[in-house]
């Protein structure tokens, strides 16, 4: 596993949709379907989900799954894609993932995983930075780190245009998130693109302007809890336990009472920051701490329109695996229709559970 946190984002992308393809799809179906009791979730530091550590901590998701008769470890992965990695290898249950790499890992490795809940999308938190200048269309002809192939390439790809430019106006430069904020400190670096807490610190640097965010392209970077669709359906008590406890752990930290300061100090301590700094990131998030908005945002036609997006550039980029002969090959199911060829869905927008906890059914 070190071999794989050493590698680029791109190339584990590439990784994850060739060799784990194979392995996966030769795999009996009764390795991923099966009635159990205990049950794995990886997460990673992000403002968004810091709840599940909280949550953990908390005794909530404890009580949660108490309440069905099941065990559910939380466990914290300190490399993003690698927890991906290891759901799609079968090492998780359900992990913490972007509407993009939803897609393009577990699902462009063949493995059909549900949007058991959204728990957020950025509205802010990702953003494009220049040194010593003052508009995005001054980016034409620099060079933009970023970690390649991540949400940061697909929120560039979208800022170029925004100022009828396309990628061949600069050169993306891929680097690590753990090296971003020291690259910018260096002349040679002139512009990066990056996500918070990241972002915020490259900003706060003299000379440093944010010409383009998240916020300009509402409901696109899409943050998710997913679970593998088998698992989900032989074990319906898991996503209700998990949707159970999420939305206790909502109402806990959304308020401005002593209880809500106190866990949100927790989820800011856990990060690496203090609660003004947590409250700021919430700031640039859009998070839908009640289950209704949640469903609301599942079930408009936006959906349907953002994921034909992402998968454009998923297609672009060569994410959606080798064989894939067009954008639709992954079919992606909404409540209003799918995306792509619907007799290979491999990823799922369903609100079932997210609705039993606007129907207090949970």
């Amino acid at each position: 596993m070190n071999l794989i946190k050493n590698l680029s984002q791109s190339t584990v992308k590439l990784l994850t949709a060739a060799a784990l393809c194979s392995a996966l799809i030769t795999a009996p179906s009764s390795a991923f379907a099966e009635s159990k009791s205990h049950f794995r979730l990886a997460w990673t530091i992000y403002v968004g989900w810091m709840p599940w550590d909280y949550g953990a901590a908390s005794g909530i998701v404890d009580k949660w799954a108490d309440k069905y008769g099941i065990d559910i470890d939380i466990v914290q992965v300190n490399d993003y894609v690698e927890s991906i990695n290891q759901y799609t290898a079968g090492g998780f249950d359900a992990t913490v993932m972007t509407n993009m790499d939803a897609l393009t890992i577990p699902a462009a490795s063949g493995v059909d995983s549900t949007a058991l809940i959204i728990g957020d999308f950025s509205n802010g938190n990702d953003g494009v930075v220049l040194k010593d200048k003052k508009t995005l269309a001054d980016i034409k002809g620099q060079n933009v780190n970023l970690v390649e192939l991540s949400v940061s390439h697909y929120l560039l790809a979208r800022a170029l245009e925004s100022v009828s430019m396309r990628e061949r106006d600069v050169k993306v430069v891929n680097t690590s998130d753990a090296d971003l904020v020291a690259a910018y400190t260096t002349d040679d670096v002139t512009a990066v693109t990056t996500w918070n807490p990241l972002l915020s610190e490259i900003t706060a640097m003299p000379n440093a302007t944010k010409v383009f965010d998240s916020s300009m392209i509402p409901g696109e970077i899409i943050d998710l809890l997913v679970v593998k669709s088998e698992t989900l359906k032989d074990n319906p008590k898991l996503g209700k336990a998990l949707t159970g406890a999420w939305y206790e752990i909502m109402a806990t930290m959304s308020g401005s009472d002593k209880k809500a300061i106190a866990a949100r100090t927790m989820m800011a301590e856990a990060s690496g920051t203090d609660l003004q700094g947590y409250d700021a990131q919430l700031a640039s998030t859009k998070m839908f701490f009640q289950a209704k908005d949640a469903v609301a945002f599942n079930n408009s036609n936006k959906l349907p329109e953002t994921m034909h997006k992402v998968a454009e550039f998923s297609f672009e980029h060569g994410l959606l695996g080798e064989g894939a002969p067009d954008a639709g090959f992954i079919g992606i199911e909404t409540p209003t229709t799918v995306y792509g060829d619907a007799s290979n869905i491999k990823l799922r927008f369903d609100p079932t559970y997210m609705q039993m906890a606007v129907d207090g059914k949970l």
